[in-house]
This record gives structure tokens, sequence and C-alpha cells, in this order.
């Protein structure tokens, strides 16, 4: 059942009455999210919601540098300076959203965010208002990993959720590590259309004739769809993850060659437009917005970029010249948080404007969906037991997201040095993880939401003082290098055990200084020290799930008050306005 205006409007006067809602009801919904009428093309994007099918708590972050170019540029602005920069006034719905001030107090005061319930009750409610004809959803990927219950079904709870959202077409990313046999199962029951026209047969795969969408040009996958969209024929190029087999196991994806490909992207961009003239072309992109900028930059012919990968919740969508014109770049957030609106004025076959906005998805502004969240409670149901396990309270707040450490990264790096005995623990600068606040109680899903992947294992091995700095000087590179393409669009490696200073603006192998070991003594480049970790790409980890050993040392602190959280100290960067705190 989807909700029209009247129904809508219906059933949020009664949750204000009941008191379900804690803050101003229905007329601010109606503020928020009612779009004034413009154009004739709706694009509705979601993005990077990590298989969050209930609603969430989720910290934005207090650092997020950008250097040479891109400082001071979206989405490098974090707190107060992001505020400034897009005219928001703190303490509102959408400051709020959009940065981590005040996360807790706000937090409690407007309620969790996201959730495919109430996310359905917007899209339905946009979709009414623009004419279902003249709408199309776009799912950026990320979308079949990061909960429990997407890992145990390896993805198919997410697919029948957004069958059910009305998903139009999505590309991918952590939708490649549940392999290609699930992948492509997952597929034949999608009503999306999946585009990448960035994934390519491996010459071994071609010999051994492989599946693939086209032989003869070798794309693994179909490229694009032509949709017409209220009488108007719109294009969507897909962009998967450039970087999957580097930045997750090769193994899952063995005959697939990924990369940016901007020449065979430009190439297809102009026979798109040669062959098939259509009014406006979209690039459906999981590059990350540092790549998607460079990008719009050297392509021309593309309309817009409806991005995702690196979690950006852009209010704006930001403006670049090409060498054809200019395309509009935009970044929709993650787990489930933002709803992206692109609505196009096209006349005579071309787009002659455009406006957009990013909602955030209010929980308490938007009432469930009554279908979706049925069948939302079935699918949970079976693994309630194992979700609902409560391990300690939550003493502070507890995230994940930002350049350098979080606090839930930080449980999870005590944890393995309590389980290993270990002197450093390594822990990989993942995107995805939900939020917690201070006196919640911790439990199972909260866990699983941090470490639900297919490659959990852990590990303690032997490691060199060099080689540990130069682990985290490859995993600085790949955050600072200023040439966007040569970034994946991680966060630095989470640490414990150890401390260091770090100039992001010095070249690759000269970034980390004064690396110390938690008693404060000096790392010692030639000595031996026994490292953990989890989450390992080249091969399989021999010791047991990451959430298993979180989930004994949950229990064994009862409440959870770190004492420290291992920042390094920033050299350089003064007054950088990606730094908040």
């Amino acid at each position: 059942m989807h909700l029209n205006r009247r129904e809508f409007l219906s059933v949020m006067v009664a949750a204000s009455a009941a008191g379900i809602l804690p803050y101003r009801g229905a007329r601010a919904a109606d503020a928020l999210y009612d779009l004034p009428s413009f154009g004739n093309v709706r694009i509705l994007h979601f993005t990077d919601c990590h298989a969050q099918l209930l609603p969430v708590y989720f910290r934005e972050p207090d650092t997020n540098l950008g250097l040479g170019p891109a400082r001071g540029r979206p989405p490098h602005l974090v707190g107060q300076a992001f505020l400034d920069h897009f005219g928001l006034s703190a303490g509102g719905a959408e400051a709020h959203a959009l940065t981590y001030l005040d996360f807790p107090s706000l937090a409690e005061k407007y309620g969790k965010v996201g959730g495919f319930a109430h996310l359905s009750t917007l899209i339905s409610r946009l979709r009414e208002a623009a004419g279902a004809n003249h709408t199309l959803l776009l799912d950026g990927g990320d979308t079949w990993q990061g909960s429990a219950t997407a890992m145990w079904s390896q993805g198919a709870d997410m697919v029948e959720a957004c069958n059910r959202l009305g998903v139009d077409v999505m590309t991918g990313h952590w939708e490649f590590t549940y392999g290609e046999e699930a992948l492509r199962a997952n597929l034949a029951q999608s009503e999306a259309e999946f585009v990448a026209q960035n994934v390519f047969l491996t010459e071994e795969a071609l010999f051994d004739e492989r599946p693939a969408f086209d032989e003869e040009t070798g794309h693994a996958f179909q490229p694009y769809t032509l949709r017409d969209v209220g009488g108007v024929q719109v294009a969507v190029i897909g962009q998967a993850f450039p970087y999957t087999p580097v930045a997750n196991p090769r193994r899952f994806v063995p005959d697939w060659n990924y990369g940016i490909q901007e020449a065979a992207l430009q190439t297809l961009v102009g026979e798109i437009r040669a062959r098939h003239n259509p009014s406006l072309v979209l690039l459906l992109s999981h590059n990350g917005m540092d790549v998607d900028l460079k990008l719009a930059s050297r392509v021309s012919g593309l309309d817009a970029i409806f991005g995702g990968h690196t979690h950006d919740g852009v209010p704006a969508a930001i403006k670049i010249k090409n060498p054809g014109g200019m395309t509009l770049v935009t970044n929709a957030g993650s787990n489930g948080k933002f709803l992206g609106v692109m609505d196009f004025q096209v006349k005579q076959g071309r787009m002659t404007d455009a406006r957009y906005r990013l909602l955030p998805v209010f929980s308490s502004m938007l009432p469930p969906d009554p279908e979706m969240q049925n069948w939302i409670d079935q699918a949970r149901f079976p693994y309630l037991e194992t979700l609902n396990q409560p391990l300690a309270v939550a003493g502070q707040t507890l995230y994940r997201r930002g350049n350098f450490n979080g606090t839930f990264d930080q449980v999870i790096c005590e944890a393995l040095l309590e389980h290993y005995d270990a002197e450093i623990a390594l822990s990989p600068g993942f995107r995805w993880g939900t939020s917690v606040l201070p006196g919640e109680i911790l439990t199972m899903e909260h866990v699983l939401a941090q470490t639900a992947i297919t490659y959990p294992e852990t590990y303690m091995n032997e490691m060199s003082g060099e080689q540990v700095k130069l682990i985290l000087e490859d995993v600085a590179d790949n955050l600072f290098n200023l040439d966007p393409y040569l970034q994946q669009g991680g966060d630095m490696v989470r640490v414990a055990g150890i401390e260091y200073s770090l100039d992001p603006t010095a070249p690759i192998g000269d970034r980390l200084r004064d690396l110390r070991t938690r008693d404060g003594a000096e790392l010692d480049l030639k000595r031996r020290y026994k490292v953990t970790g989890w989450g390992v790409v080249g091969s399989v980890a021999p010791g047991p799930p990451v959430w298993d050993i979180v989930k004994n040392w949950l229990l064994s602190q009862k409440e959870v008050n770190l004492a420290t959280l291992n920042q390094p100290r920033l050299l350089n960067v003064q007054n950088n306005p990606g730094i908040g705190i």
C-alpha cells in the first residue's frame, strides 16, 4: 500500500496526537518534504544504505580533510564550516542531519533516521507529487551489505526490499563481495536494472567463455539503460566502484576487471547521444565524490552524476565545467539517511534547468508504509533472538565515521588487543556502521552493523615496526593523495596500542612521524610486534570472526567508557575547514 497525500496527512496528524512524533509533527514534515512543483522529470536517488532496514542513528564526521584543490570544497567541510558554506543554522533538523554538532542531544530531539518503511512513504509522496510516470528511482549501490540479515541472506532480503521500494536502476560495490553466483542469483530476482559500464571480463574469462552481457565489448554487465520518463528519454549509465578488487578480496571477483574507465565512458556517452539522442544522460556512480568531481571536469555530455561510496551528504548539486559544457554532481549520504531529489526541466529535447534537494529521512516525521513495515517485521522475525541479545551499555556515543578513528572502531581494536594479548591492533577504515547514543543497550545487531562482511576472520601476526609504518603510510596515501583517481574512498586504518603524528600534506612515505607504543616508547622499526586485525583482503585470516571477539569483550565490560581514542596528532593542516574537533 502506498499513501497518497490525504492519507499521509491524516496519519501524521494521528501520530502527532498520539505523541509518536517528538517535535513539531505534521507541520514540520510539510515544511521539509513539500517541494515546489518544478520541471517534467524527477530523479530520486539513494545510496550506501548498507542494508539498514530499520531507522538508525548515524553521526556525520568531525574530520573530513580536503587538501590542495579539495581544501574547503564540498564534501571536505564539517561542523560549523559546513553550515556556513550552505547557509544553514545550527540546531535545526537539516543541520543535525548533515553535521556531527551536538549529536547526542539533537539525536534525542529529532529521533532516528532512515528505515525502508519511512523511506517508502517519502518516495511515494514525491512520486505522487511529480507523477509516477515522470519519476525514476536510482540506487547507487552498497545496498545489500552492512547488516546481519543481509549477510545471512547474501543480500536477498535487500533485493526484496528494493523491489518493494520500486527501484528502477542500480549499480554496485559491496554487492560484489558475495561472489558471482550469489550476485547473479540476486540480480535474477531484482526488478531493477543493474548497470556498470566499467566492469569488463578479464582476458582469461573471455577465453573461458564466462558469462558476459556483451562478448564483443567484454562488458560483464549492461553498461546503460534507456528509460521513457513522462515522454522524456533518459539514459542512465552505471559506474560501479572502480577499485573493488583492490579494496575487497579479489577472490570474490576473479573474472572481472574494474577501473574508472574514463576514456571508455566518454566514448559511451558519445555513442548514446549519437544513437539514441536522449534528452538526459545521467551517470549513476559509486566512484566517491572527489572522483566524480574530477570525472565531471573531463568527460563531456553528462547532465548529472548521482554519486555514492564516500557517504558524503551534500545538500547542493555542484556545477562542474567541462569541454562540452557543465555537469551537476551530487552525493546522497548513507544508511538510508537521505533521499536526493533532482527535478529537471526538459524542453525541446534538452535540459534547460534543474533543481536539487537532499532530504533527510526522519522516521519521526514520516509514518511507516504499513506494507513495507509488515514485510520488514516478518523478514527479521526469525533472527530477533540473536539480534536483540544485550551485551553492554554505551557509556558514551559510539560511532565510526571520520577520517581517523571512531569510538566504535576503538571498541573493536580494544577487543582484538585483549583477545590476542597483542601489542598493536588494526581495523579497516570502513565508512559504514551505525551510531549508538549514551545509555543505549548495545546488542548483537549493533555489533554486526559494524562487522557484517563476508571476510570477517581475524589474525595475530608478528610484524616489524617498519611493516606497521608501511601499512599506515599506504592507507594515508589512499586517503590524502592529491589525485582523486588514486584514492579509494575509505578512511584511515583504525589503531590501538600505537600513537603517531601525521602530516597529510607530506609526500608518501613521510606522512607518519613520531610513532610510539601505548607505553610511550618509540616504535622500533626493526623490532617485531604482535599485531592483530581483521578484514584481510589478500588472503583468508585464520582466526575467529571479529563479531565473536567484540561480543565477548562487550559482555565482559558491562558498560563502555573508553579511556582513550587513538587519534593522530595532525601537522600542517591548521584552520582546515575539514577539521571540526
